[in-house]
C-alpha cells in the first residue's frame, strides 16, 4: 500500500476517527483528583478495548498501588525485527478556571480544523493517533514489519510515580529497542520537527506560617509579621534582575551551550513580534544573554505556578494571613539532578526567610532531564516518515516541558527513546480551551504508519 493510497484511506476514515476521539475526551481522567479516580479506570477501560479493537493482543489492564497500567502487543515479525514500545497517557490535568472554557472542557467540540477538549492535544488525542497508525498495519495493510508493544499509563500529569515499579518488574514483557511517544510538539504549525531533548522539572511547595490565627490588620498589623508579605519577598528574591536564577550552586552542573548548538537555534525559524502578539505580551523576560528559543528549551527557568494566602473572595476584608502557600517549579537541563536542585531551594529558602515567620519547604516531584542520540535508527526513521507525512525536511528541535518517564526508558530498558509528537504548543496543553488540530492528527496517523515502515528498512543497515 503507497503513500498516496494510505492517506486516501485516512482521509475516508475522518469521519470515523472524530467520533471514535470524542468518546475518548468525554472521560474525566484527572488524575491527581481523588474523586476521579472510578473515571480514571473508565478511561484504562476504555483503552483497553480500543487496543483490542485495532487488533492488539495479550491486551490487559494493570492495576498499581495508584492509576492503573494498560498494555497490548502485535508481536508477528519474528526475531530479526526491531521490537518498538510505544508510551503514552491517558489521564489529563485538572480543568480550572472553567470559566476561561468557551465549551465545557469533557464535551468533546469541533470547530474551524480544531476539536477543543482537555486532553485533546495532550496526550489522548496523540496516543489515539498512534492507535489508529497501528490499526492500519493490522487491519488494512495487514503486515506489521516491526514488533510492537503498547504501554499507556494513568499518571503521567502527577509525576508517573508508580511506572518505575512496574518497568522494573515487567522487564522481560516490556523488553524493546526502541522507545517511540507522541507527547511533545512541533516547532511550529506547518514546521514539522522530531525532539531529541526534555528539562527536566523540581516540583516544589512553600508554607509560610505566622500567627497562629488570622488577625484584624488594623488591630495587629505594623507589629506581627505578614505571612503573604514575607513569601513575596522570599518569591521575589529567587531571581535577579538579569534572569538568573540566585539559588547558591544551581548553575554548577549546567552544561554550557556549545556554538554548533547555538547555530542550530538561530536556524529555526522563529519570529519573536508574532511570538509576543500571539501571547499578548510586550515582550519576552527570562536569562540574559540568550534567545528566547534557548531560554524556553535548554536554559533552566523557575516559575511560580501557584501563589495563595489571606482572602481572596469578591470585595474586602482586612484581614492579616496565618498562612501563605506558593507552588514552585524549576526546568532543569541536562547533568543537573532533580534531588540536588530540591535540597539546594530547600536550604535557600530557609536561609532567606525572615526570623519573623516559620517556613516550611516541600518537595512535590520531579524528573532528569534528557538527550536521546540523534544518529539513533529510531530518530532517522521517524525523520524520513516526517518528511513524507509532511512534505517537508524536519528540524530537530530540545522542548522546554517534561516527561519524567524518558530516562527510565533508557536506563531501566535500556532503549533509546524516540519523540515523535505532532502537537502544537499554542493548542493550550493545561489550560482551558486545550485542542489538536485535525490535519496534524491526520498526518500524525500517517507518519507513525510509516515510522514503523521506514524503521524496519533502515533497521539491519550499516548507514546508521
Amino acid at each position: 500500500m503507497d503513500n498516496a493510497a494510505l492517506q486516501q484511506y485516512i482521509e475516508q476514515q475522518q469521519t470515523r476517527y472524530i467520533e471514535e476521539l470524542k468518546e475518548f475526551l468525554r472521560i474525566s481522567s484527572i488524575s491527581t483528583s481523588p474523586q476521579h479516580a472510578n473515571d480514571v479506570y473508565q478511561c484504562a477501560e476504555w483503552l483497553a478495548h480500543a487496543a483490542k479493537a485495532v487488533g492488539l493482543e495479550n491486551v490487559q489492564i494493570f492495576p498499581t498501588e495508584g492509576h492503573p497500567v494498560v498494555y497490548g502487543d502485535y508481536i508477528h515479525a519474528g526475531d530479526n525485527a526491531p521490537t518498538v514500545l510505544f508510551y503514552g497517557h491517558y489521564d489529563v490535568q485538572p480543568t480550572d478556571p472553567l470559566n476561561l472554557w468557551t465549551n465545557p472542557p469533557f464535551e468533546p467540540t469541533v470547530r474551524d480544523g480544531k476539536i477543543y477538549a482537555r486532553g485533546a492535544v495532550d496526550d489522548k488525542g496523540q496516543v489515539f493517533m498512534q492507535l489508529k497508525a497501528l490499526e492500519i498495519h493490522t487491519k488494512v495493510i495487514r503486515e506489521l514489519p516491526v514488533n510492537v508493544k503498547v504501554l499507556i499509563e494513568g499518571e503521567e500529569e502527577i509525576g508517573s510515580v508508580h511506572l518505575e515499579k512496574f518497568l522494573r518488574e515487567k522487564l522481560h514483557m516490556l523488553a524493546a529497542d526502541t522507545v517511540l511517544i507522541s507527547d511533545t510538539a512541533m516547532f511550529a504549525d506547518e514546521v514539522p520537527s522530531i525532539c531529541y531533548g526534555l528539562r527536566g522539572l523540581c516540583y516544589m511547595e512553600i508554607e509560610v506560617t505566622g500567627p497562629n490565627r488570622d488577625l484584624h490588620s488594623g488591630v495587629f498589623g505594623g507589629a506581627v509579621a505578614n505571612p503573604a508579605n514575607a513569601l513575596a519577598k522570599i518569591l521575589a528574591a529567587l531571581t535577579d534582575s538579569y534572569g538568573r536564577i540566585t539559588i547558591p550552586g544551581f548553575y554548577d552542573d549546567v552544561i554550557p551551550l556549545t556554538d554548533e548548538e547555538r547555530e542550530q537555534y538561530r536556524s529555526l525559524p522563529h519570529n519573536e513580534e508574532e511570538y509576543c502578539r500571539e501571547l499578548e505580551i510586550p515582550a519576552t523576560d527570562g536569562e540574559f544573554g540568550y534567545s528566547t528559543l534557548e531560554k524556553t528549551s535548554a536554559r533552566p527557568s523557575l516559575d511560580v505556578n501557584g501563589l495563595w494566602g489571606g482572602y481572596t473572595g469578591e470585595g474586602a476584608k482586612t484581614v492579616l494571613p496565618s498562612k501563605a502557600y506558593a507552588k514552585v517549579s524549576m526546568r532543569l537541563v541536562p547533568n543537573q539532578n532533580p534531588q540536588d536542585i530540591a535540597h539546594k531551594f530547600e536550604k535557600y529558602v530557609v536561609q532567606i526567610a525572615p526570623p519573623t515567620v516559620r517556613v516550611r519547604v516541600r518537595a512535590l516531584h520531579g524528573g532528569r532531564p534528557v538527550i536521546t542520540p540523534t544518529r539513533s535508527k529510531g530518530i532517522q526513521a521517524a525523520m524520513r516518515a516526517m518528511e513524507q507525512a509532511f512534505g517537508k525536511k524536519p528540524f530537530l528541535t530540545r522542548e522546554g516541558g517534561s516527561i519524567p518517564i524518558v530516562l527510565l526508558f533508557q536506563d531501566i530498558l535500556n532503549a533509546p527513546v524516540v519523540l515523535m509528537g505532532v502537537g502544537l504548543n499554542t493548542e493550550n496543553p493545561h489550560s482551558p480551551d486545550e485542542h489538536f488540530t485535525l490535519k496534524n492528527l491526520y498526518r500524525g496517523i500517517l507518519a507513525s504508519a510509516l515510522f514503523y515502515k521506514e524503521l524496519a528498512s533502515i533497521w539491519h543497515s550499516d548507514k546508521y
